[in-house]
């Protein structure tokens, strides 16, 4: 069953939008790419502030679409999502004291997309550390450590959390030793997320209702990307150009994570439009022809945007 409540008229957008896609972009093939479409009608139950308690929060009905929304795909960096919904899970429950470092990790984790910041923050989590590989019994127990934060996930009970796996460090260059050995000789058990999983998340975020009302607050904050053009041009790896917010027109809000390999490109965003109703859109693209074109997210991006309702016109959702 789908979190969110399925609506003809954002189906048929998403429907328009891949037709579009594949014709202007004949390279990209229909097993290559994952959407899920969330939009916020009045009254928005979204961006908050934390106003609404979880269990009036999770009440509201949500019009949506996906298209193969529930299909795992590797996710590159949008993990790190994840990893920030934990590290406050932790440290609302005293799992994690308050540091410098953790907090400096998570800020670049998220802002610059660093992979040695996520590194440092999987390691925070887990109680592991990368190394040499290890004899099987303590391997065995350094996989079910860092295996803590999939427990978690799993614990919240979401239908939509039943096939991802987030256990994995982002790396530039590959794994060695022990993480060799975990993430295995066909990276069976990397990082794998879906589209769905990766919306209800942030919903859950931008509902104010991750962990806490102060902590989805943080998170979003560090979530949020300038659209400035001159800041844009200072930070040539500014999760910007490329991915859904260079498709937004002039005035857009933004708050997003995009995602990066040699063969895959991806975004999860929430966008605020002008007189337009708030929506979350995520999008998963696997291909190498993907990964150095920078012009597939931002056309999905300037369709979907110019299909989403205005403030009065919300009937058709």
């Amino acid at each position: 069953m789908l979190f969110f409540q399925a609506n003809t008229y954002l189906t048929e957008l998403v429907t328009r939008t891949l037709q579009a896609t594949w014709q202007q972009f004949p390279w990209l093939g229909q097993q290559d790419i994952a959407l899920t479409l969330l939009v916020y009608p009045p009254p928005i139950p979204v961006n908050t502030g934390g106003a609404l308690t979880a269990a009036e929060f999770w009440q509201y009905t949500v019009p949506g679409a996906n298209y193969r929304g529930d299909v795992p795909f590797y996710p590159a960096s949008i993990v790190k999502l994840f990893y920030l919904v934990a590290c406050y899970e932790w440290l609302h429950n005293g799992m994690l004291k308050p540091d410098p470092e953790l907090e400096r990790a998570m800020r670049d984790m998220i802002v610059d997309s660093s992979n040695d910041a996520t590194g440092l923050v999987v390691d925070m989590l887990s109680g592991t550390t990368s190394g040499p590989c290890l004899p099987p019994e303590p391997f065995r127990t350094w996989q079910y450590q860092r295996n803590i934060v999939n427990r978690y996930f799993q614990s919240l009970g979401w239908p939509e959390l039943a096939a991802i796996n987030v256990n994995q460090k982002t790396w530039c260059d590959g794994p060695y030793g022990r993480e060799q050995d975990f993430v295995g000789s066909d990276r069976q058990n990397r990082n794998r997320l879906t589209t769905d999983a990766t919306a209800k998340l942030l919903h859950s975020i931008v509902g104010g209702v991750a962990v806490s009302g102060a902590a989805s607050q943080a998170m979003l904050a560090l979530m949020q990307r300038s659209l400035d053009p001159e800041a844009l041009a200072a930070d040539p790896e500014n999760q910007v150009q490329g991915f859904l917010g260079e498709g937004l027109p002039q005035g857009a809000t933004l708050w997003s994570k995009a995602g990066l390999t040699s063969w895959v490109r991806h975004d999860a965003a929430y966008i605020e439009l002008p007189g337009q109703c708030p929506y979350t859109l995520v999008v998963f693209i696997d291909h190498r022809s993907a990964s150095t074109n920078t012009e597939v997210l931002p056309f999905i991006s300037r369709h979907i945007a110019a299909g989403i309702p205005s403030l009065e016109g919300t009937g058709v959702l």
